[in-house]
Formats: C-alpha cells, structure tokens, sequence
C-alpha cells in the first residue's frame, strides 16, 4: 500500500485562483446551510438533524474532484458534498420535513442518503461492477464515516471491490467519534486507510481540513479507478458539534484523546485566512460569497415552508413492488387513524 503523509498546509499545493474561490464559496454555503439547519431544527422546524460543522472542507474538496456523472453514494453527514455536487438546499431541507429526497427534476447521478451505517457501501460496489461490466468509465464515490468501517457491510463492500476491481473510491471521513465512541475505540490498526492493504488496493490519508489536498487526493483516486483500482480515502478531520441533534457530547467528549491542532482547526477559518494572505480574498468578495449565500438559503426556506405536506401513503410507496400484508397493514392502521383523529397539526 502507498502510504500518504498528511497534508497539515498550503505550501505544497498549487490550484487555480478561480477553483480556490468556488471551492471558498461551497464552504461558506455549507457552513452556512448547517448553521441554519441547526436553529431551524432547534425551533421544531424540521426532525433531527445531523451536524457537519469542522467537516465541510473534507466533503467540499471530494466534491469538487468528482467529474460531472460519476456517482455519489451519501450518508446522513453528507449535505455538504451534496450541496457542492448540486443538490438544492431545499431538497434536503424536505427532506428532513418528511419529503422524499429528491423534489427537483434533475439528473444527478447521486443516491439518496442511506441513514442505517455502512449499508450504501455495497451499493456502491454493485453500481461499481455494473458500470465495469458496461464499460462505462463512471467511478462510484461511496462516502461514509469512521463508524462505518466497524460494520460488516465495509469488509464485503471493499472485498468485492478488491476481487472485482470495482471503480470504487470508499471516502471515509474520519471525524474521530463514532457518537460516542472515539476513534481509538474503534479498531486496533494505526489507522483506517491501511486496512486497503487486506482488500489488495490503495489507502490514502490526507489532512481532511484542506480543501485543495482532499480533491487532489480524490482526483487521483478517481485516475486508478478509471484503471480497476480501488482507493480507501481516510479524511482526517473533526466533528466539532454533537453527532445529532439528540445526542449530548458534553457527556462522553472528556475521553477523547488531544488531537493536534492542524486536526481540530476550523476549515473555514482556516482557508479563508490562507486565500486572504494569497490576495486571493478581500473584504469585498468574502461579503458578496457570504450575501449570496444568505440568498441561496432564504430561497431555498421560503421553498420547504411553502412546499405542502406529503401525503401521508408516500411512507408506503417505492418500497416494494407488491405491497406486503405487514405494510399494508400498517396503511390501514394509518388511514383509520386519520379518521378518527383528523390529520395531526405538529411541529417538527
């Protein structure tokens, strides 16, 4: 296995003043999007939302490295690369009012969030070999977190990619807590990118707070790829909220070890202060990026409060092709309830 040494800065790495400011700018939708979520949720606006917060430049730089129709295969945490691959704000804001995920018309090709830990990895795979047997050059970007790899769907995940030689990138972003559990808790290898070594394919780390060194790492993930070479991606970053917005960390943070500062360093901060010193941000143009971004999400607000409510059969349709009894039940159950009872005037 090649292994590669964390990028803890900037000097090394070259990348064109106009990617750096689009990259800048999907942080800051990001960073913004997630504040937002976060009050809204707090407010009974929406159901439980899972933060992102420290993790926006690890998904931002993997976005941007993926060409245009290579697939994504998210988790929860995913809104920020889903942001920067296109998805709307306001789909994902429905999303989390109860809609189906995907509300505008459009062609990306992205799966929808998968929430049960590990599950999409062998999605992926399968979208993987499917594109391989086709000879379609697509790679498959499957993203998850450190967790994930503590899950049996991980190790057939990246077996099958190894034996196959699936067009797979498994992007793990490792945020040092599995909810409560820190990373130290979770495996007994030095680190997660060496497990590729077992599977017979690449691992990689690379400094997770850098936007430039992430898509540069991807975009060199997706070139073995393209060959039949599969890449375990470990994105060193840090989840700086809680895991959800029912979780307490003040109750478990205390065992986790210190982490250096490159680690636990804002993103967001940090890039900006790099392009400022570059002369590639002034004043100005950080207010504009952050203007539009305001914008972008009181359009995308406005969308979700005014968008009606999902009928409530949409929890039984495209489950299966013939509903089972146990569902159907289950309907029946549902529709006598809202007879009795009316259709229920809650809050998130």
């Amino acid at each position: 296995m090649r292994q590669v040494i964390e990028t803890h800065g900037f000097d090394e790495i070259r990348t064109t003043e106009s990617e750096a400011i689009s990259l800048y700018r999907d942080l800051v939708r990001a960073r913004r999007f997630d504040e937002r979520a976060l009050a809204l949720q707090r407010q009974g606006w929406m159901s439980s939302y899972p933060q992102f917060r420290g993790q926006e430049a690890s998904q931002v730089g993997a976005a941007h490295a993926l060409r245009e129709k290579d697939w994504f295969v998210p988790t929860y945490r995913s809104n920020a690369f889903q942001i920067a691959r296109g998805v709307p704000m306001s789909d994902i804001l429905l999303f989390r009012r109860g809609h189906s995920e995907f509300q505008s018309d459009h062609d990306r090709p992205i799966f929808p969030q998968a929430v049960p830990i590990a599950t999409q990895i062998p999605h992926a795979v399968g979208l993987g070999m499917a594109a391989d047997l086709s000879d379609d050059d697509r790679v498959i970007c499957s993203y998850f977190g450190d967790g994930a790899t503590s899950e049996g769907d991980f190790h057939e995940g990246c077996n099958f990619a190894g034996v196959f030689d699936a067009p797979v990138i498994f992007f793990c972003e490792n945020n040092g807590w599995a909810i409560s559990r820190p990373a130290r808790q979770q495996t007994a290898s030095a680190t997660i990118a060496q497990k590729a070594t077992a599977y017979g394919f690449e691992g990689e780390r690379v400094d997770g707070n850098d936007p430039i060194a992430v898509k540069q790492t991807v975009e060199a993930a997706i070139e073995r790829a393209r060959e039949g070479v599969p890449t375990l991606v470990e994105s060193l970053t840090y989840r700086q909220g809680a895991h959800s917005t029912s979780d307490d960390p003040s109750r478990y943070e205390h065992t986790q070890e210190s982490l250096p500062a490159w680690r636990t360093a804002d993103p967001v901060d940090r890039f900006e202060t790099y392009l400022r010193d570059d002369g590639v941000l002034d004043d100005d143009r950080i207010e504009t990026i952050h203007e539009e971004a305001e914008e972008e999400l009181r359009r995308a607000i406005e969308r979700a409060e005014t968008t009606e409510r999902p009928d409530p059969d949409e929890l039984f349709e495209s489950v299966y092709e013939q509903l089972p009894d146990r569902l159907a039940e289950q309907r029946a159950w549902l529709h006598s309830h809202i007879e009795d009872h009316g259709t229920p005037e809650f809050d998130y």
